[in-house]
C-alpha cells in the first residue's frame, strides 16, 4: 500500500465513499492503494494520535524496529511503548510480527501499514 488517509468524518461520508468506490467498482477502474481510517470525532483522533504515538509511528515509518530499539530511541519505558504499539495495531496503523532472537527468546518488530500518513481533521 502507498498510502493511509486519517480523517474526522460521519457516517454519511463514510457511506458516499463505500458508494463511490462501488461504482468504480462496477465500471472496473483501478483503485488507488489507499486506505481511509475515520474517526467521527477529532478529539478521538488526537486521542488515539497522540503526539508520542506519532513520533512511535514516524521511526517505523523509516524503518522497522524492535519493541526495544523503538524504547531507546525515543525515549520511553518499554511497557509505555508495547502499550501504545499494541493500541495502534488495533485500530490498523501499525503490524508486528514475533521473530525469533538468538539467544534472547523472541522479539517483536513493528512496521507501518504504509510509508506515508495524511492526517485530515475537519472541525465543525
Amino acid at each position: 500500500m502507498t498510502k493511509l488517509v486519517i480523517r474526522t468524518d460521519d457516517a454519511a461520508g463514510f457511506f458516499d465513499r463505500a458508494r463511490n468506490a462501488a461504482r468504480r467498482a462496477d465500471r472496473g477502474e483501478n483503485f488507488e492503494e489507499k486506505i481511509t481510517l475515520s474517526f467521527e470525532e477529532p478529539q478521538r483522533m488526537f486521542t488515539v494520535l497522540s503526539e508520542a504515538r506519532r513520533r512511535l509511528m514516524l521511526e517505523v515509518m523509516q524503518e522497522p524496529k524492535t519493541i526495544g530499539e523503538l524504547s531507546l530511541c525515543l525515549h520511553r519505558n518499554r511497557s509505555s511503548v508495547t502499550k501504545d504499539v499494541n493500541l495502534l495495531e488495533k485500530v490498523g496503523l501499525l503490524v508486528s510480527q514475533r521473530q525469533t532472537n538468538p539467544g534472547h527468546g523472541i522479539q517483536k518488530i513493528v512496521r507501518s501499514v504504509a510509508p506515508k500518513i495524511e492526517m485530515v481533521a475537519t472541525l465543525g
